[in-house]
C-alpha cells in the first residue's frame, strides 16, 4: 500500500509499506527507510513499442520506480504539486505535468485529434487510467479546477492545460483573435475546447 501526501505546496511525499510508487526520473529530493530505485521505462506502456510511440508522438514521460518501506519526497523545479484521486477513471494529462503515480494505474498515449496547426502540439495526449492517486505539477501557483457542463463548454490555452477527466470531448478551435489582441498574431493560433461533463485543470502560467 502506498499513499501520496502533500508535504508542502511544492513537495509530495510517498509513504511506502512494502509497496512501490512511480515518479518522474530525477524527481526524488530525499528519502528515509529501506527504499530501492530503478528505471520504470516509458509512461506510454512497456517495451520497445512504447518507446517508439513516445518518440513518434513527442509525449515524453520517463519514470522511475521506488520500492520498499519508507518515505520518499518528490519535487521538480519548485513547481506546485496537487494530488488527484482516480477511481476506475481515465484522465487526459499533459505528460510533462505528471510527477508521481500511485496505485493500480496505467499510462498510455492516444491520438487526440487533428489540430490544424503546423507545430503538431496537442495532436497526441497522455492518459492515466485505473484506481489510485496522481500527483501533478503546475507553474505559477496551484492547479485551478474548472467544471464543464453540457450548457457551458470551456476553451483553454493549450500552454495552460494540465489535465481533464470526466465525460468530456476535446476539439481544437482556431482562434486568432485573442492572440492578435495580445500581440501574438504570428503563426497559427489554436485553443482546446472541452464540452460534456467533467473537470479541466489548468495552471496559472503558460509553458
Amino acid at each position: 500500500m502506498v499513499e501520496l501526501v502533500a508535504r508542502s505546496s511544492r513537495v509530495i511525499e510517498a509513504r511506502l509499506q512494502k509497496s512501490s510508487v512511480r515518479a518522474i526520473s530525477g524527481s526524488m529530493v530525499s528519502y528515509q527507510g529501506q527504499v530501492q530505485f530503478k528505471s520504470a521505462g516509458f509512461g506510454g506502456g512497456a517495451g520497445v513499442l512504447a518507446g517508439l510511440k513516445q518518440k513518434a508522438t513527442g509525449e515524453s514521460l520517463t519514470l522511475m520506480e521506488c520500492t520498499g518501506d519508507g518515505v520518499v519526497q518528490f519535487a521538480v523545479n519548485a513547481q506546485y504539486v496537487t494530488v488527484l484521486p482516480l477511481n476506475n477513471e481515465t484522465m487526459q494529462v499533459e505528460s510533462r505535468q505528471i510527477l508521481a503515480l500511485a496505485g493500480n494505474l496505467n499510462t498510455n498515449v492516444q491520438f487526440a485529434g487533428v489540430g490544424g496547426m503546423s507545430g503538431g502540439q496537442g495532436l497526441f495526449t497522455t492518459t492515466v487510467s485505473g484506481t489510485g492517486q496522481v500527483a501533478l505539477l503546475s507553474a505559477g501557483g496551484p492547479l485551478i479546477h474548472l467544471e464543464v457542463n453540457p450548457n457551458l463548454p470551456l476553451v483553454v490555452d493549450p500552454d495552460a492545460f494540465v489535465a481533464a477527466k470526466g465525460q468530456l470531448q476535446q476539439s481544437f478551435v482556431t482562434d486568432v483573435s485573442w492572440r492578435s489582441a495580445v500581440g501574438q498574431g504570428g503563426g497559427e493560433a489554436f485553443s482546446l475546447r472541452w464540452q460534456g461533463q467533467g473537470v479541466v485543470s489548468i495552471q496559472p502560467a503558460e509553458r
